[in-house]
C-alpha cells in the first residue's frame, strides 16, 4: 500500500473515532479552573457588584435633555450602555473602556473610514468621529479622567438638523464635569 493509502486510512479511522465519541457523548469529571488558577470551590461575586455602574453615570432625564428629547429608556446595559430617547427616537450609546487607548481608538475610527476632528472637552483631549455614509450620526471619544476612554454616540432615526456632534459633545461635557 502506498503512503497516500495509509494516510487516507488514518484519516478515516480518526473521523470514525470522533464520530463515535460524539454519538456516545463525552464527559469530564472535575471543575474547570482557569490556567494558573486554583479551584477554591467559591466564586467571589463581590467583584461584580458595580460591573454595570458606568451605565448609570448619567441619569436618563439628563441624557434625554442633552440630546433634545423628553425621556431616555435604557435598552441594553453591558459592554456598551444604550438608551432610546423619545419622542423623536434617538439612539444613544456610551462606553467606558478603562484600559482603552485614545490614539488606537482614533486610528481605528479612521481605518473604518470615519472622519475625525480633534477637539477639547473640559480641557480633555477628545475627537469627533463621523461616518460619511450616515451624516446625521456622530460619536465623541475623550480621555476619561479616571483612566481609559469614554465614547458617546448619538444616532437619530431621522436627521435633526444642526450640528450632529453637538449632542455627544454635551454628553461628554456632562460626564467630564461630574455635574450630573
Amino acid at each position: 500500500m502506498n503512503r497516500n493509502g495509509r494516510t487516507r486510512k488514518w484519516l478515516a479511522a480518526g473521523a470514525i473515532a470522533v464520530a463515535a465519541t460524539t454519538i456516545a457523548g463525552c464527559s469530564v469529571d472535575g471543575t474547570a479552573v482557569r490556567e494558573g488558577g486554583v479551584d477554591t470551590g467559591h466564586v467571589d461575586t463581590d467583584q461584580f457588584d458595580n460591573l454595570l455602574s458606568e451605565c448609570e453615570v448619567l441619569p436618563g432625564p439628563t441624557i434625554a435633555k442633552a440630546v433634545g428629547g423628553t425621556s431616555a429608556d435604557p435598552n441594553f446595559f453591558g459592554a456598551n450602555c444604550r438608551w432610546i430617547v423619545s419622542p423623536q427616537i434617538i439612539d444613544v450609546t456610551f462606553n467606558w473602556f478603562e484600559w482603552g487607548d485614545y490614539n488606537l481608538e482614533k486610528e481605528t475610527a479612521q481605518n473604518m473610514g470615519f472622519t475625525t476632528e480633534n477637539i477639547s472637552v473640559r480641557s480633555q483631549s477628545a475627537f469627533t468621529q463621523r461616518d460619511p455614509q450616515r451624516p446625521s450620526v456622530c460619536g465623541v471619544t475623550g480621555k476619561a479622567t479616571a483612566g481609559g476612554i469614554f465614547t458617546w454616540w448619538v444616532e437619530p432615526e431621522a436627521p435633526q438638523g444642526g450640528d450632529p456632534c453637538a449632542a455627544p459633545i454635551k454628553l461628554m461635557e456632562l460626564i467630564l464635569s461630574g455635574a450630573y
